[in-house]
């Protein structure tokens, strides 16, 4: 009897997902200059793959002008055999600008697809993440043998983080890397004079000259199958649902408590190996600084396709409204919309 007891525990055991709170990656500063790269979830798309809408003939410009940019992009000028590099010529950059869910990001990691030559694909936060990491010399110095650099998601709602990439592009661009980038516009600031790519160019004034703008209208393609945001299951569902070793399963306060103890530049690494999030007694989030935590883990998630299985307050509420009305709005209405995507996919 005995024996049968303990067999029993051990398959109890096998079954029971890990915890977030067991992951705290150290930092590997090759791997952070070797992973960007377009996420999982982009590593198939092409200019092929997108799908332009016939009701938004912007998307279809887009297309076509990314296409002509990317056939553009040859060898780099200036290069001298056996005395080194000559001066380089300053590059021309792309920024597409757009609401959220319209294919930015899609049509980003297809013009990195399509580049000949060594590239880097990256978000804004992992861009100035790898600079907290390394150093900013020696970010300019991994990043300027490239012959393109992507920008996802450029972000104007901190200034010390929007002067920081700006001078970095500027020392990138002086280099002759080539650049592109995408915007964080609000959907009710789409028919705003094109606030977004305004504010962009007006933040990074050295560069401005060196930026060619393509507007890229549209709904929300994440929302278009009418899932929105799924209701929340009950804590027995999720744990079901994460019923996996390979599974993180957590209150979502040691969650958002662990996130403070691991810098953002790990978040990727973290979840190495994960497939499915699980996370109980969901409840708003009324800090700034665990919600730019949470953002940042939203967007890995999203970029590695893993589904969130939740309980408690409705993941379209895990911002409050004063949150959603600051100055970091762009940020959480992005994580919104990723984050309720990759829990409907999932219950789906």
């Amino acid at each position: 009897m005995a024996a049968v007891c303990r067999t029993r525990a051990v398959i109890t055991l096998h079954s029971v997902p890990g915890s977030i709170t067991e992951r705290s990656p150290r930092l590997d500063r090759d791997r952070l200059v070797r992973e960007l790269v377009p996420p999982p979830r982009f590593d198939a798309e092409r200019f092929g793959t997108y799908r332009p809408g016939p009701e938004h003939p912007s998307q279809a410009a887009a297309v076509a002008r990314l296409e002509e940019y990317a056939d553009g992009l040859g060898p780099r000028p200036g290069r001298r055999w056996g005395f080194g590099r000559a001066k380089a010529t300053e590059a021309k950059g792309i920024y597409l600008d757009g609401g959220f869910g319209v294919g930015k990001t899609h049509l980003l990691a297809s013009l990195w697809h399509a580049a000949e030559g060594t590239k880097a694909f990256g978000t804004f936060v992992e861009y100035t993440n790898l600079v907290g990491a390394l150093g900013f010399q020696p970010t300019v110095d991994a990043l300027s043998t490239h012959q393109l650099v992507c920008i996802d998601e450029f972000e104007l709602d901190d200034p010390g983080d929007t002067v920081l990439m700006a001078t970095l592009l500027g020392r990138l661009t002086e280099a002759g890397v080539s650049l592109a980038a995408t915007s964080n516009t609000l959907p009710d600031a789409l028919g705003e004079g094109r606030f977004a790519a305004e504010d962009f160019l007006r933040e990074i004034q050295a560069l401005s000259s060196r930026f060619e703008v393509l507007t890229i209208d549209g709904p929300d393609y994440r929302h278009t199958d009418a899932l929105g945001s799924p209701a929340p299951l009950s804590e027995e569902e999720v744990v079901a649902a994460t019923a996996a070793d390979s599974a993180l399963l957590d209150h979502f306060v040691d969650v958002t408590r662990h996130l403070s103890t691991v810098h953002p530049s790990r978040y990727r690494a973290m979840l190495d190996g994960v497939t499915a999030v699980g996370w109980t007694h969901v409840r708003p989030v009324t800090d700034q600084a665990v919600a730019l935590r949470l953002v940042v883990l939203v967007d890995r998630l999203y970029d590695a396709k893993i589904p969130v299985f939740a309980s408690g307050t409705p993941l379209h509420e895990i911002f409050s409204p004063e949150m959603l009305a600051g100055g970091y709005r762009k940020k959480y209405y992005r994580a919104i919309s990723r984050l309720t995507s990759l829990a409907a996919h999932g219950n789906r």
